[in-house]
């Protein structure tokens, strides 16, 4: 049985955070854009062809982000549900809902991985009747993210929601952590409902990646600092439960020694 005191969990979360961030960038940025023409499947397909070991490694990446996220939604779990266990396990499960949907999405990049290779079972196709279909693949590892993005989002504003009504770490924290969370979700939404979403994507790109990393990166070297010690704050003077300093987090912080 796994066993980890707030502060142990809190590391975890964060080393997994920073292995997270080091994927993701190779990942995503490195690999999928770095091979994806946008508006040309032939380019694209050609593109994959020719460096498939290096398309690999990013399907691989994404894979380890895939495993690598249920520590660290275990890890958070953990820290925050000296806060609200309830609440904490909420977060906890928007965050492998947001998991389950990159496991899923992974699906597409392996399938457009085989078109693009030198399967014998592909001998009779040519270059221009694979790259369509590559090319749709492509697009539904990117509609199945975008929703998983959504619960993501959720699950940041939730943790951000707990920090300011505990005070477990600073509330600007808190506020970046809710921006972040919907920036996230607002953007997944706007796609589904404008049609012209393209003449704004820009603009929502901007206010997605400065707020998720500003927010994020602030978020991990909180977990690798101080998340988890013991806190300064009082309990309620009302006597309730579930929030940090609550009789329900000494509760759980004698559990887990």
């Amino acid at each position: 049985m796994i066993q980890a005191t707030p502060r142990r969990a809190a590391i975890i979360a964060g080393t997994g955070y920073a292995a997270l961030f080091v994927l993701a960038i190779f990942a995503n940025f490195f690999v999928r854009e770095g091979l994806v023409v946008a508006g040309d499947a032939a380019a694209t397909f050609e593109n994959i062809a020719q460096s498939e070991f290096l398309f690999r490694a990013g399907i691989a990446a994404f894979l380890a982000i895939f495993l690598l996220d249920v520590v660290v939604a275990w890890a958070l779990h953990v820290v925050f549900r000296t806060v609200d266990r309830m609440t904490s396990l909420l977060a906890a499960w928007f965050r492998i809902v947001y998991t389950v949907f990159l496991g899923v999405a992974t699906v597409f990049l392996l399938a457009a991985a085989q078109l693009a290779g030198d399967s014998p079972l592909l001998d009779g196709f040519t270059a221009g009747q694979l790259a369509t279909p590559v090319s749709l693949l492509m697009d539904a590892f990117n509609y199945t993210w975008l929703i998983g993005l959504a619960a993501f989002g959720v699950h940041l504003a939730i943790l951000g929601a707990m920090i300011l009504t505990s005070r477990i770490a600073s509330r600007f924290l808190g506020y970046l952590l809710i921006a972040a969370g919907g920036a996230y979700t607002i953007d997944t939404f706007a796609q589904a409902l404008l049609t012209n979403y393209a003449d704004f994507a820009d603009a929502f790109m901007i206010v997605v990646v400065v707020t998720a990393v500003t927010a994020e990166f602030t978020f991990l070297a909180w977990l690798l600092r101080s998340a988890g010690k013991a806190s300064p704050m009082p309990p309620p003077s009302d006597g309730s439960k579930g929030t940090y300093g609550s009789t329900d987090r000494e509760q759980i912080l004698a559990d887990s020694k």
